[in-house]
């Protein structure tokens, strides 16, 4: 190991060095530089060690103060006067100096750091002095001694962790710390002091921070707020007050706290003009910190307040501490600062909101908040988060604890304003009650009950609550709280006011009418709201006001029984229906329908006389002359409604006990309970999807007409269902679907249905009765000529079916009624069945296809019977080609029989005359005879066309009008000399009318519903 002691000094790490070294290794070195300049290279965390190695650099720098003229001849002043200013050094004549002689610029400058680690060390020293407030309270005792006795290391947070006492540690010297403290001094002594100021706001080192800035006030001054910005936000500000901004009332802005100097007299090579003359010999990098924002001068009042309220705003919306925000605001506002009372007092309020209002049921926990949030509230909505969260049970305390307060500071800041109205409480309040959920409604008025003490009840004015709660049922949309809104009225003022009936009658009468005015949806207000109601209500005098509460009772009661029955509405509807009676009967048909539906065990008369017992309530009029719900509707309509409502469920046996029961409350006349059944019936069939009567709706609609007396009029309507599930099942369709009951109803021609089916089923001509039967049931049982009309259509769709002994025997029929009505003097009717008649026998009279020329001729003679004049000759034209056809067939069969025979008197017999064919054919001669007699043959139009049959089969087609038949065939007609003209053919038939398979008699009898 070497002995030379510089060489011993730098071969010593810096956490080996004792005072021993110092003593040994440093001071007796001769160069004050060079030990100067060791001192000042050395850092160690030994206070002593470091205090000791400072003092011998100052020492070994302070020969300069000496050996530079410049400054030994300020340091030798005579003046004496330690009070008095130094004079300033020549700065001109340092830089000269220090420029011929550098080792002295270096002394001054190694002087300089070695002063600066010197007064870091000295605060290092206090600031280790320092407890920081609030740490380890456990450790105290009862013992005042002991207390003052006990070491630091029994703290729990001590940031320095030295085992001394600082109340008994001298001023210059701590004794060696028995652990490492969190700041070491070597970086105590270099680092930045805002920077270590910052460090220790973070830590809550408040005691630190102002023996700092006691200290150092000139060097942090301007980073004040910087480093108050690092305390975090949860600290209490009380804990470090004594740190934070003062205000100077008098001087309206900051007041800037007192620091103290670190000597009494300043070194001369802290002078500036020598620091700057050094600075040019000696440059530096000094350690610049840039902090975001730097303030040299003092605030004024209202920027000091910002600063307040935006440290404020930072801890109560990023830390959610509202309470410390609170805090901080309020130690402002103690030091006069203006505007921070009544940001304070937003903060109280708001802190009430979150550390007094309930949080939410479900989860538990309270709603995002932020003070910026608050702050844009306004009144209404304020009360609403107070309550938001309240339940039935807490509701009324909330409002005493939350909403109340926060409406004495809206009346004393508008006191405060000069914009004083004592109503702003009164007006929120009852702005908040309307538009409150029902549940926490009726709470607030239990609580303001009449007969509660003055004292106790939140709202104190009956008249108030009165149009409160009428405002609020009759602006509701509720449809089942009725108990709830009947406890709200159970709270309500009774006023005794005697009036006579009539005058009572006339308020009431003018309020109904006003209010239900009043709420009627109109464009300009589609709903109208509680608030609007309240508006309404308050100008009522006390008279009217008690008659609206008499009005409420019966809608109460009106709406408890329409939601009993499965129809409620809201009480505004009681209003607006109250001078309308097809609103009233809308809804009585609607609680009768479904109420008889609400309940599966509604099928005893005494469940219908109950219905019938309250709608007939609903119609009548209260005590107080005031008329129910239902009361434009008669009690006989009532009971119409009620018992068209029983055979709406389909319980028909019901219904048929109720009518029959002795006492029963339905009073109604055969004719009434026929008259609802039908209707009823009708309602059924139309909402039918199938035709089948044994089943569905179908099935309803015929049973229901069991229910009334069988009259003429109930079994035609039987029978049409009959006949409609008889339609069904012939599977006629409409528009590709098959054919719906309600399209059968609507068919204004039902023959024209009768006449699909004999199109669509190819046997159906077959069954006569069958299809006459239907007829009958379609509602022409009493109309012969629908009857006609019908074998007419028959008698066709065998002609297109070329049964010609089937249209034959049916024609015979056709002619017969025909002739038998005609001996009627029905007039149109008449004529309509001639018409048709003449046409079909023709049309089978004509028919080339049919080879019985007996049974043609007999039709064609009944066709001229029956046709009109204009149409006789036509007819004759077609008989006398046919009876030419019949003689010549005759002559060629007799020619047989004779060259056969060989009789010569067969051979003479002579052709039968025109008026034996006649006879043969059994046509009554006389009454043709008569027609015939001087009756000239003109020249027909007929036999000047191409087809002499064409006039004749479009008349047939538009009297028989869907009719879809054709014939097979029509003889081209000769001219009008009556010679027989070539042979024409004609067009087929209908692909529809074609050659089907019969399917048999089943579907004919409607037993086929597949």
């Amino acid at each position: 190991m070497t002995s030379d002691p510089p060489a011993l000094w730098t071969s010593l790490a810096d956490d080996e060095l004792t005072e021993t070294h110092i003593d040994t290794l440093l001071k007796p070195l001769p160069d004050h530089l060079w030990v100067a300049a060791a001192c000042v290279d050395r850092l160690v965390d030994d206070v002593d060690v470091q205090r000791q190695i400072l003092e011998l650099g100052l020492q070994r720098t302070g020969t300069v103060l000496e050996s530079c003229p410049p400054l030994a001849a300020v340091d030798n002043d005579p003046t004496g006067n330690e009070e008095a200013t130094p004079p300033q050094v020549g700065i001109a004549e340092l830089k000269t100096y220090f420029e011929d002689n550098q080792a002295d610029a270096k002394l001054c400058h190694l002087r300089t750091v070695l002063l600066q680690r010197l007064d870091r060390l000295n605060t290092f020293v206090e600031s280790c002095k320092v407890i920081p407030d609030g740490e380890d309270d456990e450790s105290e005792t009862e013992d005042e001694e002991s207390e003052e006795e006990e070491s630091l290391e029994d703290w729990e947070d001590n940031p320095w962790g030295d085992d001394t006492n600082p109340h008994t540690a001298g001023n210059a010297e701590v004794k060696k710390q028995s652990s490492t403290p969190p700041i070491p001094l070597s970086a105590f002594l270099t680092d930045d002091l805002v920077r270590l100021a910052c460090l220790c706001a973070s830590k809550q080192w408040f005691e630190a921070i102002r023996c700092l800035w006691h200290r150092h006030g000139e060097q942090l001054w301007q980073y004040r707020f910087v480093i108050l910005d690092n305390i975090p936000e949860y600290a209490q500000p009380q804990a470090y007050r004594h740190v934070l901004p003062e205000f100077d009332i008098d001087a309206d802005k900051e007041r800037r706290p007192p620091t103290a100097p670190h000597r009494a007299t300043p070194d001369l090579v802290e002078d500036p003009n020598v620091v700057s003359a050094v600075q040019v010999c000696h440059p530096t990098q000094a350690a610049i910190w840039s902090a975001p924002f730097a303030a040299n001068a003092a605030l004024p009042s209202t920027e000091l307040a910002d600063w307040y309220k935006k440290r404020a705003s930072a801890i109560a919306d990023e830390a959610g501490l509202v309470d410390v925000a609170l805090s901080i605001i309020q130690h402002g506002a103690s030091q006069g600062l203006p505007g921070l009372d009544e940001f304070g007092e937003e903060l109280s309020l708001f802190t009430r909101l979150i550390y007094d209002a309930p949080a939410s049921p479900r989860t538990g926990d309270h709603e995002e908040w932020s003070l910026a949030r608050w702050l844009t509230l306004t009144p209404p909505q304020v009360i609403q988060a107070y309550v938001a969260h309240s339940s039935p049970e807490t509701i009324v305390r909330d409002i005493r604890d939350l909403v109340n307060p926060y409406l004495f500071v809206l009346e004393s800041r508008a006191d405060r304003e000069g914009k004083s109205d004592p109503q702003i409480s009164t007006n929120l309040l009852h702005e908040y009650i309307l538009s409150a959920p029902i549940d926490l409604t009726v709470s607030i008025f239990e609580a303001s009950k009449p007969t509660l003490p003055q004292g106790e009840r939140l709202l104190r004015d009956d008249e108030d609550i009165a149009r409160l709660a009428l405002a609020c049922l009759y602006g509701s949309n509720s449809l089942d709280r009725w108990p709830t809104m009947s406890r709200i009225f159970e709270c309500l003022p009774a006023w005794d006011i005697s009036q006579d009936e009539d005058a009572d009658d006339d308020i009431a009468d003018t309020t109904m009418a006003s209010l239900g005015a009043f709420v009627t949806p109109s464009t300009s207000m589609p709903r109208c709201t509680p608030t609007d109601l309240l508006m309404f209500f308050k100008p009522l005098p006390l008279s009217s006001l008690s008659r609206a509460l008499d009005i409420l009772d019966v809608h109460l009661e009106s709406g408890e029984i329409f939601s009993r029955w499965g129809s409620p509405a809201p009480l505004r509807w009681f209003l607006q229906s109250n001078g309308n009676e097809a609103e009233q009967r809308a809804w009585a048909h609607r609680i009768a329908r479904r109420g008889a539906g609400s309940d599966e065990h509604m099928n005893t008369v005494e469940d219908w006389e109950w219905i019938l017992e309250d709608m007939l309530k609903l119609c009548g009029k209260s005590d107080n002359g005031i008329r129910g719900a239902l009361g434009l509707i008669p009690r006989k309509e009532v009971m119409r409604i009620v018992f068209a409502g029983l055979l709406g469920t389909g319980k028909f046996e019901v219904a048929k006990e109720l009518l029959r029961a002795r006492h029963a409350k339905f009073t109604l006349k055969p004719a009434d309970i026929e008259e609802i059944c039908i209707s009823s019936s009708h309602e059924f069939y139309d909402n039918a999807t199938s035709g089948n009567y044994k089943v569905g709706d179908m099935k309803l609609a015929y049973d229901c007409l069991c229910v009334p007396a069988q009259s003429d009029k109930v079994l035609q309507e039987k029978e049409f269902i009959e006949a409609t599930s008889r339609l069904s099942s012939f599977n006629l369709t409409s528009r590709g679907n098959p054919i719906s009951p309600i399209e059968i109803r609507m068919t204004k021609d039902r023959l024209s249905l009768v006449s699909r089916v004999l199109s669509s089923n190819a046997d159906a001509y077959k069954h006569t009765e069958v299809i006459l039967d239907l007829v009958y049931k379609l509602g022409f049982r009493a109309h012969p000529v629908a009857e006609i009309k019908t074998l007419s259509m028959i008698s066709d769709a065998a002609l297109l079916a070329e049964d010609f002994t089937r249209a034959y025997e049916v024609s015979e029929r056709m002619v017969a009624d025909t002739l038998r009505l005609r001996t009627e003097p029905n007039g149109a009717d008449v004529q309509e069945a001639s018409q048709v008649c003449w046409m079909t026998c023709y049309q089978l009279g004509r028919q080339p296809e049919f080879d019985d020329v007996q049974k043609k001729l007999t039709l064609l003679g009944r066709a001229m019977e029956l046709c009109p004049a204009e149409q006789l000759n036509d007819i004759l034209v077609a008989w006398r080609k046919l009876d030419k056809e019949d003689a010549e067939i005759r002559a060629e069969r007799l020619g047989k029989r004779h060259r056969k025979k060989s009789t010569s008197a067969t051979s003479r017999k002579p052709l039968q005359s025109i008026g034996q064919q006649l006879y043969h054919a059994h046509t009554p001669i006389h009454s043709l005879a008569a027609r015939l007699q001087d009756f000239k043959m003109p020249t027909t139009p007929l036999l000047n066309t191409p087809d002499a049959t064409a006039l004749a089969s479009k008349t047939f087609r538009t009297v028989a009008a869907n009719f879809p038949f054709g014939t097979r065939g029509r003889p081209h007609e000769g001219s009008a000399n009556g010679e027989e003209a070539s042979p024409r053919p004609e067009h087929d038939v209908s692909a529809q009318a074609s050659r089907a398979l019969a399917k048999g008699i089943g579907w004919l009898i409607g037993d086929d519903h597949s």
